[in-house]
């Protein structure tokens, strides 16, 4: 809870907050409202920024607005699944829906887009039949990029959900399967998202025939940045002994607590290049806070192993600290070892 004097005291909460910028807005009080917009921006998530972003454009505040839509094309598909997208209003609405940069399955899109035409309906005082969907989508549903689905997600999903018409329907089959495709009201091209960059933390690695090993030991480096990233895998070195498939179970914690966790197999080739597994969404990393990487790995116990490795490292406009980490069990820190990327979006 943050309290900010003028002339009376005010408590500064989630319930309130958007009520007190209001009226600081109206009352012409600036440093109530940055106050109350600096609120806003260390609350945003996933869960809140469809809502924010809403508000921050009512409220003119285009650094929140930029805030916004940071989380929400990094973590898009928790964003559009969250309960805050179907409160948000149509014009918002068709801002995220055209969003280029937006990093979800178009299906994603879709189903989101759907469960906000339901809500939409209730507002309205409308049955939430298909037609009514329909209805209060108006042109709306014609900036979700139906035909870039994955022809199994669209036969499953759009094409049997009733709110395409046939024609619609047999077009977007035709633009799957025909050599001479129709014109489609849809776009057609896939969005192109974000591009992951790679904090890449050794300046060289090598192998030795006695490490580095794995015996269901943990590997972990502590990190901070200077501004928020959002965190979408490692990057992780394989076997020096031939191609060799690994089992990996990759954790992000912070102070202690695990934010994500995911078990997931990849396979390393022989060489000395970093091999890449995700997460199943973008973890948010706030600044100046030391967050814990860690990887516990089952597979050929001989693998390459980075060394020279720094304290700082410079990605574009982010800053990487990295300081060594007590769950560590298997000899990684600082200087060598396992987890010699993270991949981040930025």
């Amino acid at each position: 809870m943050l309290k900010y004097i003028y002339c009376d005291e005010i408590d500064l909460c989630a319930d309130t907050v958007l009520a007190t910028l209001y009226a600081a807005k109206k009352y012409i009080v600036p440093h109530l409202a940055r106050a109350c917009v600096n609120f806003l921006e260390t609350s945003l998530s996933a869960k809140n920024a469809c809502v924010l972003l809403s508000q921050s454009c009512l409220f003119e505040e285009p650094d929140l607005t930029q805030r916004c839509w940071e989380v929400i094309d990094a973590q898009a598909e928790l964003a559009l699944r969250s309960e805050g997208f179907c409160d948000i209003d149509a014009q918002t609405l068709e801002s995220i829906l055209q969003r280029e940069t937006l990093n979800a399955k178009e299906m994603v899109v879709f189903e989101a887009a759907l469960n906000w035409a339901e809500a939409e309906c209730q507002r309205q005082d409308l049955v939430p039949t298909i037609e009514n969907k329909r209805l209060v989508l108006g042109k709306a549903i014609y900036l979700i990029r139906i035909p870039t689905m994955a022809l199994e997600d669209f036969a499953n999903g759009a094409a049997q959900s009733g709110v395409l018409t046939l024609n619609e329907t047999n077009d977007i089959f035709l633009w799957y399967t025909a050599s001479k495709k129709p014109d489609l009201l849809f776009c057609t091209k896939p969005r192109k998202g974000l591009s992951p960059q790679r904090c890449h933390r050794f300046q060289s690695c090598a192998y030795r025939s006695n490490q580095w090993r794995y015996r269901g030991r943990c590997d972990s480096i502590q990190f901070a940045v200077d501004k928020r990233v959002f965190i979408a895998g490692f990057g992780l070195y394989g076997s020096s002994c031939g191609s060799a498939e690994y089992s990996a179970k990759i954790e992000l914690k912070r102070q202690g607590v695990p934010m994500a966790q995911r078990i997931i197999k990849y396979f390393s080739d022989g060489s000395s290049s970093t091999f890449l597994v995700w997460f199943d969404y973008p973890v948010q990393i706030e600044p100046d806070t030391f967050y814990t990487a860690s990887v516990v790995l089952d597979g050929n116990e001989l693998s390459y192993f980075g060394q020279e490795g720094m304290t700082e490292v410079q990605c574009g406009k982010v800053t990487f600290q990295f300081q060594c980490s007590s769950d560590s069990t298997n000899g990684t820190g600082v200087q060598g070892g396992q987890i010699p990327e993270l991949i981040f979006y930025a």
